[in-house]
């Protein structure tokens, strides 16, 4: 069984920084791509940002675009967000996942608050 484990979520003020760590457990696996999720409350979950292991690109959800960066560990299936310039609007559930290929997300983490504070 392969479990994701977030850490590093928190209270912080409009204009600081966070970052989240999200490390597999379990069952050796190997993934195409590992990224992260968020859901605030009364909306839904948005991709935010996603790490392919063949060449290590990146994509971004518009809004976290030049503030937000992704990186990890492929062979040790670890990803990071470094979320900087955190705004009122970045407050949400953040979610770690692992995709199997270009669409199937296998297996996801269980969240981490991240609450941003004027």
């Amino acid at each position: 069984q392969v479990q994701l484990v977030e850490s590093g979520g928190g209270l912080v003020q409009a204009g600081g920084s966070l970052r989240l760590s999200c490390a597999a457990s379990g069952r050796t696996f190997s993934s195409y791509a590992m990224g992260w999720f968020r859901q605030a409350p009364g909306k839904e979950r948005e991709l935010v940002a996603r790490i392919k292991w063949s060449d290590y690109t990146t994509l971004y959800t518009d809004p976290v675009k030049g503030r937000f960066t992704i990186s990890g560990d492929n062979p040790k299936n670890t990803v990071y967000l470094q979320m900087n310039s955190l705004k009122l609007e970045d407050t949400a559930v953040y979610y770690c996942a692992a995709w199997s290929n270009l669409i199937r997300i296998d297996y996801w983490g269980q969240g981490t608050q991240v609450t941003v504070s004027s």
